[in-house]
């Protein structure tokens, strides 16, 4: 019984500390925020015509994803509906709300119970899934930032702000911020070093896990797969982009500071909270500040803006589990029910 409170501890525990974090980052950004001024923002000041344009850029990225994930299980053998792939990615964002990175491997499940899709396989092309982001969010950085190089040495030249200067602009609060995300992200990533080790010692599970992962090496339309990753990035951006237009503060500021704040929000949301929370809001608002938003329109755009999109993930969430409930499972040929062939 002992050794059961100690496991319900841990889970917990492992369950609440990004929801702990988020939110500490969320208190200390809002603290004394006024909140009667986000009524006025929301009923008369804002925009609501752009926001409407971006959402339907939120529902094509997940959409583009799922048909990409699909095309990846095709040289495995495997050969999910289109729908209840989509479905899954739907349910799969949603549900890491709760629980931050659990969508990847309820995806899996999901297609594991509906189409008798290998477990092992599915998660193998959602780590080179990851990898191919990771790489493509690498590129994009590096093109924006060697095109913003100039922008930034000529700001700082002519405000006097060097590097230490720069620095020197964050609070003690700041830097604990920063600290305490990659201390959580850091990890965040040894725990999934660690599991994925024990997973690989399943019976047939590394086999079929890196399996999965070469499955990029033999892709039927090579051309396809580019054209869904190129499609799901520039949707994000366009999710993230057209609400700029929603606020006269950043309405401004042009396409190229929108994809500076998209690039380091895309890694922020590395840090294990629901949805990027906080260090999201931290990360995007000091991009915005920098560029020469003030501080109150500033934290306004993120919290509007990433509620608003957080939302977005609920409804196709529960889009996703009531196509689900409509789908009929397909039978599965025997065999263990993670290592199936």
């Amino acid at each position: 019984m002992a050794l059961d409170g100690r496991k319900i501890i841990n889970t917990l525990w492992k369950a609440g500390l990004p929801f702990l974090l988020g939110g500490g980052i969320l208190w200390w950004m809002y603290r004394g925020f006024d909140w009667e001024a986000l009524k006025s923002v929301l009923a008369r000041d804002m925009d609501w015509t752009w926001m409407a344009l971006s959402m339907p850029f939120g529902v094509t990225a997940q959409l583009f994803r799922g048909l990409r994930w699909r095309q990846m299980l095709e040289p495995l053998g495997e050969s999910p509906r289109r729908t209840t792939c989509v479905h899954s990615i739907f349910l799969s964002y949603a549900s890491s709300l709760v629980v931050p990175r659990v969508g990847e491997v309820l995806r899996c499940g999901v297609l594991r119970r509906y189409e008798g899709t290998s477990f092992t396989k599915s998660i193998g092309t959602v780590v080179a899934e990851r990898v191919v982001d990771m790489v493509l969010v690498l590129l994009i950085a590096f093109v924006v930032g060697g095109m913003q190089f100039g922008f930034f040495f000529t700001f700082f030249e002519r405000t006097g702000m060097g590097l230490s200067a720069l620095c020197g602009r964050f609070s003690v609060a700041g830097c604990w911020v920063a600290a305490c995300c990659a201390v959580v992200a850091s990890a965040f990533a040894c725990v999934l070093v660690r599991r994925l080790a024990l997973f690989s010692k399943m019976k047939g599970g590394l086999l079929n896990l890196w399996e999965g992962v070469c499955s990029l090496r033999r892709l039927r339309s090579p051309w396809g797969f580019g054209a869904y990753s190129l499609a799901i990035w520039l949707s994000y951006y366009l999710h993230f982009y057209l609400t700029f237009r929603c606020f006269e503060e950043t309405a401004s500021l042009g396409a190229m500071v929108a994809w500076v704040a998209f690039v380091v929000g895309s890694f922020a949301v590395l840090v294990p909270t629901p949805n990027g929370a906080g260090p999201w809001h931290f990360a995007v608002k000091t991009v915005l500040v920098l560029y020469g938003v003030a501080e109150a329109p500033a934290v306004m755009f993120v919290l509007v803006v990433h509620t608003l999109q957080t939302l977005l993930v609920l409804l196709l969430g529960l889009y996703g589990l009531l196509g689900l409930q409509w789908t009929r499972p397909r039978p599965v040929d025997g065999g263990d029910a993670g290592d199936r062939n």
